[in-house]
């Protein structure tokens, strides 16, 4: 008998151990098999759940996790974009936030001064000058806070202190002209009545203002100076001190310490940082000084720069708690002429810092000695120079003795 040989089923590589009833994938030498008609012994997982249907195992169409094809990823984040973007969001809230501060601002300016009013002035020079005045005005003052403030119940207004500031490229002059400076007051027309009147020599400067308020002080100092006036800015007792508690007070070294009953002053030496109701003290003392007037104009002077150096300032300006509450005190009371913006107002007030920096001079008006009815006679010859050196933009050179 011959012998029928059997044809060889080709043995097939081991399966890789899989986890039982896993369902983890199939081996493709094993599914080959079964194409070509054999039969491997081995189940295809279909008894025990697993086989390519199986997708308890959280892997595509039974592939382990760990080889499935991953899919498309989140996009990593476009910081240059999502900076550029948050920069002009930042940008148009600055703008905003300062324009509309702004407008506010600019709506609660008191420009009530007509300085077109004023009659036969002189020529403009190449500075901004302003004159800046302190009136012992007791308006909107309660009973308590006139004697709180030792102010008085005098009804009315007048000038407690007068000065110009010129603001130069070549440097910034403060000048104290003394209230009671002996002037001639020139001839005017009314500025409510329209009438005209004579000139007045031989007068004290405050009386201009009694007169006729603002618009007769202005031209009475363009007259016996022959200096432009460009700007008017005058502030009340009350605005004062206001403003001096709303920047939370401002500091200040007292060269020699001194008492007075009158403005309710007491002072030791030494930098100390003075409120509302002190710096109005501060200011406004005359009888505690040997130079009486003189003296006072000087402490005016120390004490503005001071001022205008703590609000002039970036934590003042970019701090809304700092800013509104200062603006807001001294817009209520500020009064200005009418072509004074709130751009003008902050020149004034960097040029004032600007002296207190060293860059300038305060002064005095040159004085030639007293003149009838205790008033001061000013030094016409060093007057004219100083002049025209502020007209000129020149530094000014003039001192002042006293």
């Amino acid at each position: 008998m011959s012998h029928v040989q059997r044809p060889q089923v080709p043995q097939q590589p081991p399966r890789p151990q899989q986890g039982y009833g896993q369902g983890q994938g199939y081996d493709p030498n094993f599914t080959q098999a079964q194409n070509q008609g054999y039969d491997s012994g081995y189940s295809s997982g279909q008894v025990y759940g697993g086989g390519p249907q199986n997708h308890g195992s959280g892997g595509r169409g039974g592939v382990p996790p760990q080889y499935a094809p991953s899919g498309p990823g989140r996009p990593a984040p476009d910081w240059r974009k999502r900076i550029k973007v948050g920069s002009i969001v930042l940008v148009v809230a600055i703008v905003g936030w300062g324009v509309g501060t702004y407008a506010w601002a600019s709506s609660k300016m008191r420009n009530e001064v007509d300085l077109s009013k004023v009659i036969e002035r002189p020529a403009e020079g190449d500075c901004t000058t302003y004159l800046i005045v302190g009136s012992d005005s007791r308006e909107g003052m309660s009973a308590e806070e006139k004697k709180k403030l030792h102010t008085g119940s005098a009804e009315g207004k007048r000038t407690d202190s007068m000065m110009i500031l010129a603001a130069c490229s070549s440097g910034n002059t403060m000048v104290s002209l003394p209230r009671d400076s002996w002037v001639t007051i020139p001839n005017f027309v009314g500025s409510e009545s329209g009438k005209s009147y004579p000139a007045r020599g031989g007068s004290k400067l405050n009386a201009a203002y009694a007169m006729d308020g603002p618009e007769l002080l202005v031209r009475t100092v363009e007259y016996n100076t022959g200096l432009h006036i460009d700007h008017y800015a005058e502030i009340g007792f009350a605005g004062f001190a206001n403003i001096v508690d709303a920047l939370g007070g401002v500091e200040l070294n007292i060269d020699k310490g001194f008492k007075d009953k009158k403005s309710g002053a007491d002072f030791q030496a030494g930098t100390q940082t003075l409120n509302g109701e002190q710096a109005l003290a501060f200011v406004r003392t005359r009888y505690a000084f040997a130079q009486s007037d003189l003296q006072r104009t000087k402490n005016q002077q120390k004490f503005l720069s001071a001022l205008a150096n703590q609000a002039a300032t970036p934590g003042t300006i970019l701090n809304p708690f700092a800013l509104y509450p200062t603006l807001g005190a001294g817009l209520d009371t500020l009064i200005v002429d009418k072509d004074m913006s709130l751009y003008d107002l902050g020149k004034m007030f960097f040029a004032m810092k600007g002296i207190s920096g060293g860059d300038g001079k305060s002064m005095n008006m040159p004085l030639a000695g007293s003149a009838p009815q205790n008033s001061l006679k000013w030094d016409m010859p060093k007057v004219k120079q100083l002049v025209e050196q502020i007209k000129n933009d020149e530094p000014v050179t003039v001192t002042s003795d006293r």
